[in-house]
C-alpha cells in the first residue's frame, strides 16, 4: 500500500511582522553590524558612508526617517546604537 503524496508550501515568516518597529531595512544594518567588525566601526564613526556603501554589494532599504534617525545618532558601541533607536521607536 502507497502512503498518499502530501505537498505543502513553504511557511513564509516576515521577521518585521513579529518584531514591530523594526524595518527589514535596520535589522539589515544591525546585522551587518554584529557579523563584521569593519562594518561596525565605520556605521559608529561615519553613519552616512556605511548606509551609502551598504554592505556586501547590496544597499540598505531605509526609510528617509530610518536613515536620518542613524545620523543623528552619536553612539560609542553597536550596543548604544542600538539602545538610542530603540528609545526613538519606542517614543521615548
Amino acid at each position: 500500500m502507497l502512503a498518499p503524496i502530501t505537498i505543502r508550501r513553504p511557511a513564509s515568516v516576515n521577521i518585521t511582522a513579529a518584531r514591530p518597529g523594526v524595518s527589514r531595512g535596520l535589522s539589515r544594518v544591525f546585522s551587518a553590524a554584529v557579523v563584521n567588525k569593519q562594518f561596525c566601526e565605520l556605521l559608529l564613526k561615519d553613519p552616512q558612508k556605511a548606509l551609502s556603501r551598504g554592505y556586501l554589494g547590496e544597499s540598505f532599504l531605509l526609510s528617509k526617517e530610518e536613515f536620518d534617525l542613524i545620523l543623528s545618532i552619536r553612539a560609542s558601541s553597536l550596543s548604544d546604537l542600538a539602545r538610542q533607536v530603540n528609545r526613538y521607536q519606542n517614543g521615548n
